[in-house]
């Protein structure tokens, strides 16, 4: 097997691991209620600064043990960005809630405007960073094809799954995840027997924000660099892997991550990296043409 194949089979791991993990947020949220979060980019843009703010705060302290300083980081961002998610959805959703469908999808593009402009005035528009804090690189070889992955790519695939498997146990082996299995089936029927549908769909916003603010970390970490549009473009492409591997279905929102970043590393280093973009959109536009249920949705059904 090629060598140049193979390794950028690995970034597209990588890539896609992490539109996996923001892939769940936008998947959640229309399993629950049936309408997109196009904030969802910019709960990602937000967590990439509170990870250079985190990473400041404790290196301020004193923390310089690596497992410690990232522990300590991911807990900040994770936490800070589930608030955002939280707020979100009190403020551009649940108001809207028994209004028009159209309604609160211009309110979440409301509130991305915002979000973009708040940090970009608190932060300032220029690019900002952090240092890299995992140096050095796994180098193997698979049969004749040499291959090499940095530390940092090791741990985000490491870290990325883990929080895919812990968010699969908690849907299928939780009462939180019976609840919005419940609500998802029929959420007026879910009320009907106890269950408070309001507060699992604003539990369902949290941990979809907590993912992004994972893939926030993860990402920041990998590239380094970030700013107050960031969260446009990759919001974009997490959405394609939602609808690639079925809006609503979170095992498809985890492939469709994966099958994207694949394909797109694999443009990227055979073709063309300056069009790798204009690849994954128009992906996307043909996904909706051929098969808008994805690989692992199911077409709608109307109910009479």
């Amino acid at each position: 097997m090629d060598s140049f194949f193979l390794q950028q089979m690995f970034n597209g791991l990588t890539l896609g691991s992490v539109y996996g993990l923001i892939a769940i947020g936008y998947t959640m949220v229309y399993g629950i209620i049936g309408m997109i979060n196009f904030a969802h980019g910019e709960v990602y843009m937000i967590s990439a600064y509170l990870c250079a703010i985190g990473l400041a705060l404790l290196s301020f302290f004193g923390l310089q043990s690596f497992p410690l300083l990232i522990l300590g980081t991911l807990v900040f961002t994770i936490v800070v960005t589930a608030v955002y998610g939280w707020v979100i959805e009190r403020i551009a959703y649940k108001p809207l809630r028994n209004s028009t469908r159209l309604a609160p999808l211009i309110s979440a593009i409301g509130m991305s405007l915002i979000l973009q402009n708040y940090a970009q005035i608190a932060q300032g528009p220029r690019q900002q960073g952090i240092p890299t804090m995992l140096d050095g690189v796994f180098k193997f070889s698979i049969g004749d094809s040499f291959v090499q992955l940095t530390y940092t790519k090791v741990f985000i695939l490491i870290a990325s799954f883990a929080g895919m498997l812990l968010l699969t146990w908690i849907i299928h082996h939780t009462r939180l995840g019976r609840m919005c299995r419940a609500t998802q089936q029929d959420r007026k029927m879910a009320s009907i027997l106890g269950i408070n549908t309001d507060r699992v769909i604003s539990m369902v916003f949290v941990i979809g924000a907590a993912m992004a603010g994972l893939a926030g970390v993860l990402i920041t970490m990998n590239y380094g660099t970030f700013d107050f549009y960031a969260g446009f473009v990759i919001g974009i492409k997490a959405f394609t892997a939602a609808v690639l591997g079925g809006i609503g279905s979170l095992p498809g929102a985890m492939l469709g991550g994966l099958i994207l970043g694949i394909a797109e590393a694999q443009f990227a280093g055979m073709v063309n990296s300056d069009y790798k973009d204009v690849f994954s959109f128009s992906l996307l536009v043909v996904i909706l043409i051929f098969r808008p249920q994805g690989l692992l949705g199911r077409p709608l059904v109307a109910k009479v």
